[in-house]
């Protein structure tokens, strides 16, 4: 997932979009919430069988942040939702 971040190889959706706006995150704080994060606990959708993780890590400003992600059938990083904790 973090070489997903590290290319750009990721796409947000909505759903996380409205929630980075919320919470007042942009961008750069998903990335690096990503990128020193830990998977905390990994799931399986129950409608479409796919793994989704999530992960604990730190914004620019070192504070706390969880994401939602998955890996798509197409390679690419979803990031589902983003919350502050």
């Amino acid at each position: 997932m973090r070489d997903r971040i590290r290319d750009r190889g990721y796409v947000v959706t909505l759903h996380a979009e409205e929630e980075m706006q919320a919470d007042g995150f942009t961008i750069y704080d998903v990335e690096g919430g990503m990128l020193t994060g830990e998977i905390l606990e990994r799931q399986k959708d129950a409608d479409t069988a796919e793994w989704k993780y999530c992960v604990r890590g730190r914004t620019v400003d070192g504070d706390g942040i969880e994401i939602v992600a998955k890996i798509s059938p197409t390679g690419k990083l979803v990031i589902i939702t983003v919350y502050a904790i």
